[in-house]
């Protein structure tokens, strides 16, 4: 009895490791379809503006300020 008990608890055991096995290659085949990588360089660009936040914009979208005689001389 005990060698009929062994085999099953070994077939048992095969049946899970194959379900755990099909399981993984579906979750691998999901994550697959459903990749964000690679997307467009614009989309990973992060810009800083003049006071030091971070926006998504690039900076040629905001007007220029330009600095008077003074300011450039730091007085």
């Amino acid at each position: 009895m005990a060698k009929s008990q062994n085999s099953f608890i070994k077939a048992q055991k095969e049946k899970k490791r194959a379900q755990k096995k099909k399981e993984k290659e579906e979750k691998k085949m999901e994550r697959r379809e459903n990749n964000l990588k690679g997307g467009d360089l614009s989309d990973m660009m992060a810009y800083v503006d003049n006071y030091g936040n971070v926006v998504s914009g690039s900076p040629d979208d905001e007007p220029k300020v330009e600095k008077t005689d003074e300011e450039k001389d730091g007085k």
